[in-house]
């Protein structure tokens, strides 16, 4: 069990549960690690701000988090946490190690950005 204030995933059919049922997903697996904690901040910091996003995270050694383990836009990883960034049940982007605010928060106004419409 990851200790962050984040909804967990736990198995991988709740994985694909969500990722299906939800248009805008951040999904970071990992570890209670040093790169891990601040990304697992950085996506508690934006829930209130990214309303239309679910974040989650999944514990990296959870056998069932071989889903995104073995997805191809992971392959060649080598640092943890793996972040997932999911629109409309596909991968749009896909980051590993430690991330900064601001590059999080890139990568969300690009791949979720809200259009307003007149």
């Amino acid at each position: 069990m990851l200790y962050t204030n984040l909804k967990h995933i736990e198995t991988a059919a709740d994985y694909a549960k969500i990722i299906s049922e939800n248009e805008n997903v951040v999904v970071i697996c990992g570890r209670m690690g040093p790169m891990c904690i601040p990304v697992y901040g950085i996506a508690e910091d934006f829930e209130d701000e990214y309303k239309h996003v679910k974040f989650y995270d999944m514990e990296f050694d959870n056998p069932e988090s071989e889903v995104i383990r073995n997805l191809p836009e992971v392959y060649g990883f080598t640092g943890i946490p793996f972040t997932l960034y999911y629109k409309k049940g596909k991968v749009a982007k896909a980051t590993t190690g430690i991330q900064k605010k601001e590059q999080v928060k890139t990568i969300l106004d690009k791949e979720f950005a809200v259009k307003i419409t007149t």
